[in-house]
């Protein structure tokens, strides 16, 4: 049976559980780790999202990312391979309190970058914050139970965010 696409208000500890499992994460992953970020919803501040933490790791390069993904297995993630984007493997933990999905990312990657220009645009842009959170709040109801068809019809909204951020 689908997954049920749910929002919730957000939540103050949502930067704390970030902080928690991007420690763990430097452990399980060691040097190879370039740098580690809070993406999606729960990073920006006041707005609703799933309750599920987003993070991108950076690691050097795309045998990198291959190398490391033995690594997530061993500790629980379920790989949920690349569906979107070439080099970059996502990861699930489901039986964690927050969920957390982990993208590992080769350096420079421009998926990555779009990522944190949207994350970043919605942290400093109150009111586009609040569009990006009504619009979510509506599409939660036409796909409850279509987390693909949730995600592509917030493209158009995020495509505009991450070109105007371009242009800043």
């Amino acid at each position: 049976m689908p997954e049920r696409v749910e929002i919730v208000p957000y939540d103050a500890e949502w930067p704390t559980h970030f902080r928690e499992i991007a420690a763990s994460l430097k452990t399980l992953l060691g040097d190879r780790v370039l740098d580690i970020h809070h993406i999606g919803s729960t990073s920006i501040p006041g707005v609703a999202a799933k309750p599920l933490i987003d993070i991108d790791v950076i690691l050097p390069t795309a045998a990198d990312v291959i190398d490391a993904c033995p690594l997530m297995e061993t500790t629980g993630y379920e790989p949920r391979g690349n569906r979107y984007d070439a080099d970059i493997f996502a990861f699930m933990k489901h039986t964690a309190a927050p969920r957390q999905r982990i993208y590992l990312c080769p350096e420079g990657h421009d998926t990555h970058q779009r990522r944190i220009l949207f994350r970043d645009y919605l942290r400093t842009h109150p009111q586009a914050a609040a569009d990006y959170q009504a619009l979510k709040l509506e599409l939660v109801e036409a796909f409850e139970y279509d987390g693909d068809g949730y995600t592509a019809a917030k493209a158009a909204f995020v495509n505009d965010i991450v070109a105007r951020a371009g242009r800043r």
